[in-house]
C-alpha cells in the first residue's frame, strides 16, 4: 500500500476494510470447518519460528492482503486447536462461532466498559448476564459480580474482599486455608494479597482428591492457638487434576460458625450445575461468599472470559471504589454502574458480549445438553478403561468430565511404568491425531482426559485411547532397548 493520507491516520478505505474483513471470516470458517482433520497439538521448537518471524518493525505500510497471507503461512499453522474434539489435554476451550463472531463485533466496535458513561448498553449487557450466572448458581438477590480475564483474576479478587471482610488482624497472622489439589491460581493470588507463604495452609486432599473437613478443623484449631488469624477458606468446584468437589455443605457450615469467608474456586466445574448430575455433584455452591467461574472453558467461549460473583455484590464496590479527580464526571450514583469500581481493571473489553449472544443464540438447553455431554464422555472413558485391565488401571474415577489413569500391565516393574506414562504426552505430540495430558497424583505420574468438547464421539474417545496405549508401548520399548 502506498503512502497516503489514509495510511497517516491509520486508515483503510471502506471497500479495502470489506474485503479485508472477508478474508479474515473465510479463514476463520475454513479453520473450523476443517479442523477435525488439522493435527491436535504439535511441538515447535523456537528456533524456526524466529527464522520466520524475527526481524525489526517494518518502517513502511505494505498490503494488507500480503500481511495477512504471511499470518495465515507463518503463525497460524504453529498452534495447538484446543477445540479439536481429540484434544483432552489440561482443561480444553471448546468456542463456539457466535462467540468468535461477537469477540470481532467487541473488537471492532471497540466499547470502554469500564464506565457507565462511555458504555451503557455493554454495561447493561454485563448486567443481565451477570444476573444470569448468578441464578444459575443459586446465589440470592443481591449478589452480584463481574467478567473479567479468567478465573486467575476472577480468584484474586474474591480474596481481596475477603481480606478485606474477614481478617481484622494484621496481615502476618492471617491464614488461609485449601487442599493441594486447588489451583495454582489460588496460591499465586494469595501471594499477591502478601499473604506470607508460610501463613497458606495446603492440606493433603483425603482418598476421593478433595479437601478433608476433619484435617481443615484442627488445623484452623491448632493455628487460632497458636495466635493466627483464620479469614478465609478456599474450596475447588472440579479440580483441575481431577474435577473433585470439596464437600461444600460441611465447609459452608464450618465457615459458619468460624466467622470465615468461604471461596469457591468453580473456574473449572461450577458451569456444570447446568446439568442435573452436575447439580447434585455441586450441592452447597450457592452458600459460597464468592464464587469464580470460566465461561472460556464449559461455557463454550473464546478466550478470554472469566467470571467473579460475590453473595453480597455490593462489597465488591466498597473494596476497589477509588475516585480520582479525572473520573469524576462518571461518578453519577449507584444506579449506574461503574465496572471499574468493582475491581481491578479500570481498562475493560465487552467480555459479556460473547456468553450473551450465544446462549440467545442456541439456547439455554442446548448448553445444558453439552455440558451433560462432556460429564457422560468421561464416564464412556472410565468404562473403556475398565474393559482393559490389562492395559490400564483408573486411578481417579470420572468425576464432572475428567478421568485419570495409567497404563499399568502387569509384571512391568512401578519404575518404568512411571517412565512409560511421562512418555505418553510427547508420543501423542508426535503423532499429531490426538493429545492428553499427565499429572501427578499420590507421588505418581497419571493420564488424564477431560472431556468437555460437545462435538467429541466416542469413536473419537476410543481412538485417542488406542493411540495412548500405543505411545505407552513405544515409550516402554524404547526405555527397555536404552536399558
Amino acid at each position: 500500500m502506498a503512502e497516503s493520507e489514509e495510511a497517516a491516520r491509520l486508515e483503510l478505505p471502506a471497500e479495502t476494510m470489506r474485503a479485508l474483513g472477508y478474508r479474515a471470516i473465510d479463514l476463520l470458517v475454513a479453520r473450523w470447518a476443517g479442523e477435525r482433520e488439522l493435527p491436535v497439538s504439535r511441538h515447535t521448537p523456537r528456533a524456526p519460528l524466529a527464522a520466520r518471524l524475527d526481524e525489526p518493525p517494518p518502517e513502511g505500510p505494505a498490503d494488507p492482503f500480503a500481511v495477512l497471507a504471511r499470518f495465515e503461512r507463518d503463525v497460524v499453522p504453529f498452534q495447538g486447536h484446543i477445540g479439536h474434539p481429540r484434544f483432552f489435554a489440561f482443561v480444553p476451550s471448546p468456542s463456539n462461532f457466535v462467540g468468535v463472531v461477537a469477540d470481532a463485533l467487541a473488537a471492532g466496535l471497540n466499547p470502554f466498559c469500564g464506565t457507565w458513561l462511555e458504555g451503557p448498553g455493554p454495561a447493561q449487557v454485563e448486567l443481565v448476564v451477570v444476573d444470569w450466572l448468578r441464578r444459575l448458581c443459586g446465589l440470592p438477590e443481591g449478589a452480584g459480580g463481574l467478567f473479567v480475564s479468567g478465573g486467575s483474576v476472577a480468584n484474586l479478587t474474591a480474596l481481596v474482599v475477603a481480606r478485606e471482610e474477614r481478617l481484622a488482624a494484621p496481615l502476618e497472622r492471617g491464614t488461609a486455608y485449601l487442599s493441594d489439589q486447588a489451583h495454582s491460581s489460588v496460591e499465586r493470588a494469595l501471594r499477591v494479597l502478601g499473604l506470607p507463604a508460610a501463613n497458606v495452609r495446603k492440606l493433603p486432599a483425603d482418598a476421593a482428591w478433595r479437601l478433608p473437613v476433619a484435617a481443615l478443623r484442627a488445623a484452623l484449631a491448632a493455628d487460632r492457638a497458636a495466635g493466627f488469624a483464620p479469614f478465609c477458606i478456599v474450596a475447588s468446584a472440579g479440580t483441575t487434576n481431577t474435577g473433585a468437589v470439596d464437600p461444600l455443605p460441611e465447609l459452608a457450615d464450618l465457615c459458619a460458625a468460624e466467622g470465615l469467608w468461604l471461596h469457591v474456586d468453580g473456574a473449572y466445574g461450577a458451569a456444570a450445575v447446568l446439568a442435573e448430575r452436575g447439580r447434585a455433584a455441586l450441592a452447597g455452591l450457592e452458600r459460597a461468599d464468592s464464587l469464580s467461574l470460566d465461561p472460556h472453558k464449559w461455557l463454550f467461549q473464546p478466550f478470554a472470559c472469566g467470571c467473579v460473583l460475590l453473595r453480597e455484590g455490593r462489597l465488591l464496590r466498597q473494596t476497589f471504589h477509588v475516585l480520582p479527580e479525572y473520573l469524576q464526571d462518571v461518578d453519577r450514583g449507584l444506579e449506574e454502574v461503574n465496572f471499574c469500581d468493582l475491581g481491578i481493571e479500570l481498562t475493560r473489553g465487552f467480555r459479556a458480549l460473547k456468553l450473551w449472544l450465544s446462549l440467545h443464540v442456541f439456547g439455554l438447553a442446548a448448553f445444558r445438553r453439552a455440558v451433560e455431554r462432556g460429564i457422560e464422555l468421561a464416564e464412556r472413558a472410565e468404562a473403556l478403561l475398565r474393559a482393559a485391565p490389562e492395559r490400564w488401571q483408573v486411578v481417579a474415577p470420572a468425576t464432572l468430565g475428567v478421568v485419570c489413569f495409567r497404563w499399568a500391565p502387569r509384571g512391568v516393574a512401578e519404575a518404568a511404568l512411571e517412565r512409560a506414562n511421562r512418555g505418553v504426552s510427547d508420543g501423542l505430540l508426535a503423532d499429531g491425531t490426538a493429545f492428553a495430558s499427565s499429572t501427578r497424583l499420590g507421588g505418581r505420574t497419571v493420564l488424564r482426559l477431560c472431556t468437555i468438547n460437545p462435538r467429541t464421539t466416542d469413536e473419537d474417545l476410543a481412538w485417542t485411547l488406542e493411540r495412548m496405549a500405543a505411545a505407552a508401548e513405544r515409550a516402554h520399548d524404547d526405555d527397555e532397548e536404552e536399558r
